[in-house]
């Protein structure tokens, strides 16, 4: 939009597109277009700023308190394998362990104990891989034992390599093993071993089915453990498998082994030795879950409050309420988020590396310390760091038109207020109808009566008044 101000002229609206030329003809049109152009304006200038938090000094305070509040309860109440929560999380699996295995029994059994549950399942969902190091060829060949055969055992792993594994070992009947940093199988794995199916497609599914039931049947131990009352060894967390992914990937595309992957591997093998599970993983999730829960609803009850003492009643709808509440899309919430898990993670980052010191006697223990590291906590403090890089990247990008919208919001404002002055001043609405009259009718001398008085009011000098159609022509005609 160009608005031209000449002395003694006003030009409301004046556009060029496609080679032709469009004004407003009234008061009310321009006002109209400007009001039209200011909504696009502020949409624009509302989207850009909503990429910058907008947090001050006591959100900053709540969000770190927030973070260090759990980081605590991640120190005394998880820690490591075998404490308080971890504890909690094992029950809570044993119980969903025994629902499935109701679930599966079509004679409606009464599981009264885990041991009994898993001896069904077990049975049920047999695979050809499930060698433990106990009486069989692992043990010499593998060098597996039964805390140890649930990470080793490729199809064990709850993860899309895991997955593959079982469907090709189930195909095949054999069992595929990651251990001393190599991949090696066994052929012929189980003799009485037949997958269910008589085709592919069913096949595969009765594979698929195989691999989720007999994870289940796994993830909180074996039948023989629970009937020792012990806890037994569940599934490896899908977080440190990876470090099995990358063997096997390696040796299946030809590629050497370096040494930091079997460390990585070897390391992952012995916390998951000393109970560092699914199970325990879950139990790590439970402290960060509560850091993200307690931010998000400091967020909305602190807007709450603010949307209720500046909103005046007549105003007050849900939709606005929620706009100006709901914890999750802005930037606000998640630079308060940033805050909380990265001082979550310092205080449990902290008290790793004490431990560890302590443990390895003023060494560092590497056990220890990823024993007591929440890899959960950090892995969230990671995302929300990637989402604070891209909001920021967005935003510094359209900080120009951030700052030229802002500007022709002012402007557009100040052109709208103008308007409203003019129609006050002038009701030119009858005087402008003049331009219907040249377009429908043969009324020159009211047209001109109009064109004439309209120019008057406007304040448009004598010598410049055009009052007939004589002198319109000449004036077009360069006279």
């Amino acid at each position: 939009m160009d608005n031209a101000i000449i002395k003694k002229d006003i030009l409301l609206n004046l556009s060029v597109e496609d080679g032709g030329f469009d004004f407003s003809t009234s008061i009310a049109d321009a006002m109209a277009k400007a009001e039209t152009e200011l909504v696009v304006l502020n949409e624009t200038v509302d989207s850009i700023k909503g990429l910058k938090p907008d947090c001050d000094k006591l959100d900053y305070i709540l969000a770190t308190s927030s973070g260090a509040l759990c980081g605590i309860i991640d120190i005394f109440l998880v820690g490591k394998p075998g404490e308080p929560l971890g504890n909690i999380t094992d029950k809570w699996f044993v119980a969903r362990t025994i629902d499935f295995a109701k679930l599966c029994d079509p004679e409606k059994k009464n599981f009264d104990s885990l041991d009994s549950a898993l001896r069904f399942l077990e049975k049920k969902f047999k695979v050809p891989y499930d060698q433990t190091g106990l009486g069989d060829a692992g043990k010499i060949i593998f060098d597996l034992t039964a805390k140890n055969h649930h990470f080793k055992s490729l199809a064990h792993n709850p993860s899309l390599l895991g997955l593959f594994f079982s469907i090709l070992d189930q195909f095949s009947n054999t069992s595929h093993f990651v251990t001393d940093g190599q991949l090696v199988s066994l052929q012929q794995a189980d003799e009485k071993w037949e997958l269910r199916g008589g085709n592919i497609p069913s096949k595969l599914f009765c594979g698929f089915a195989n691999w989720i039931g007999h994870l289940i049947s796994d993830v909180s131990g074996s039948s023989s453990s629970a009937a020792k009352g012990n806890r037994g060894t569940g599934l490896p967390s899908p977080l440190w498998t990876w470090t099995n992914d990358i063997i096997a990937i390696k040796a299946k595309l030809g590629l050497s082994v370096t040494e930091t992957d079997k460390a990585m591997n070897e390391l992952a093998l012995n916390i998951f030795e000393k109970g560092y599970d699914i199970r325990f993983q879950t139990a790590q999730a439970i402290p960060v879950f509560l850091n993200e829960l307690l931010v998000r609803l400091i967020y909305a009850i602190r807007r709450l409050f603010r949307y209720f003492s500046e909103i005046p009643k007549t105003e007050r709808s849900f939709a606005l309420m929620w706009k100006k509440c709901e914890p999750f899309s802005n930037a606000t919430v998640k630079r308060m988020l940033t805050v909380a898990h990265g001082t979550f993670c310092l205080v449990d980052v902290g008290d790793a590396v004490g431990r560890s010191l302590i443990a390895g006697g003023d060494t560092f223990n590497a056990v220890e310390f990823v024993l007591r590291l929440n890899v959960v906590g950090v892995g969230r403090f990671a995302i929300s760091l990637y989402g604070e890089t891209r909001r920021a990247i967005s935003y510094n990008h359209a900080k120009k038109e951030f700052d030229f919208a802002s500007k022709e919001t002012v402007i557009v404002s100040n052109y709208i207020e103008g308007l409203k002055i003019l129609a006050h001043q002038y009701d030119d609405h009858h005087l402008l109808m003049f331009i219907s009259d040249f377009e429908k009718s043969d009324a020159y001398i009211e047209a001109f009566g109009k064109s004439v008085t309209l120019a008057e009011v406007r304040n448009v000098p004598v010598n410049r008044i055009l009052k007939s159609k004589p002198d319109i022509d000449k004036y077009f005609g360069g006279k």
